[in-house]
C-alpha cells in the first residue's frame, strides 16, 4: 500500500515534504541575502542633506555677483560663483586668442586648486584666483593663467529656479567637450541649486599667460 501511495504521488507530480522544506529553505536564505544586500548599499550610499557639502546647495539669486565682478564665495559649498560676459570686457574677464565664442552665464567653480590640492583665494589686487601653496593662477572663470596647476578650476553642476524653487527649463549646466558651461541668467530665476556632488574636472587649455609672453 505504501508503495502504491508513492508511486501515486510521483505520478501525480507532487512535491515531497523534504522537497517542500528545501524549496522554503532556499527562498528564506533568497529573502534574507536581498534584504542584507539592500541595507549594506543603503549604509554605504553617501547621503547628503541640503546645504551639506556633496549635497545641493539652493542660493538667492540676489546673492549673485554682478557681471565680471569679483566672485561670490560659499564657504559651506565649498565653491565660488561667477557671473561672466566677456561682451563686456573688463580687467577681470577678457577674451583670450584663441577663445572664438563669447562666454556668458554664471558658473560654480570648486574651491580647490588642480595642482595638489590646495585652497585658493581670490586677489583682488590682480584680478584673478591665486594658490598660496605652488602659485598657480586663474581668471575669473577658473581658466589657467600660469602653472604648476595641470588644468582648468573643475566646476559643480548648477540650475536656476523659478520663485517656487521649481527647476526652470532649459537654465541648468550644459556639457561641452565634458565639462560644465557657465549658464546664462534668465529673467524668471530666483535661486540658484548648486549640486556639490556632481563636478567636472577642468579643462587642459594653453596658458592664459603664454599669449602675453608673461610666463614666469
Amino acid at each position: 500500500m505504501a508503495n502504491a501511495a508513492v508511486s501515486a504521488e510521483a505520478k501525480s507530480g507532487g512535491i515531497s515534504r523534504r522537497e517542500f522544506l528545501y524549496y522554503i529553505w532556499g527562498a528564506s536564505i533568497a529573502l534574507y541575502a536581498a534584504q542584507f544586500s539592500g541595507l549594506l548599499i543603503w549604509f554605504l550610499l553617501p547621503r547628503f542633506r541640503e546645504g551639506e557639502f556633496g549635497g545641493l546647495f539652493v542660493i538667492s539669486v540676489d546673492e549673485l555677483p554682478e557681471v565680471n565682478a569679483e566672485p561670490a564665495n560659499v564657504p559651506a559649498g565649498r565653491f565660488w560663483l561667477v557671473n561672466l560676459d566677456t561682451r563686456q570686457e573688463s580687467e577681470l574677464m577678457k577674451k583670450a586668442p584663441d577663445e572664438s565664442e563669447e562666454i556668458i552665464g554664471v558658473a560654480a567653480i570648486y574651491k580647490v586648486c588642480t595642482h595638489l590640492g590646495c585652497i585658493y583665494a581670490w586677489t583682488a589686487a590682480n584680478n584673478r584666483f591665486e594658490c598660496p601653496c605652488h602659485g598657480s593662477k586663474y581668471r575669473l572663470d577658473g581658466r589657467r593663467i600660469e602653472s604648476p596647476a595641470p588644468r582648468a578650476l573643475d566646476r559643480f553642476r548648477m540650475q536656476f529656479l523659478d520663485a517656487d524653487k521649481n527647476p526652470i527649463t532649459g537654465a541648468e549646466s550644459e556639457l561641452v567637450n565634458d565639462f560644465y558651461a557657465p549658464v546664462p541668467l534668465p529673467e524668471n530665476a530666483a535661486f540658484i541649486s548648486v549640486d556639490t556632488g556632481d563636478r567636472k574636472m577642468g579643462l587642459s587649455q594653453p596658458l592664459l599667460c603664454s599669449f602675453a609672453n608673461e610666463c614666469p
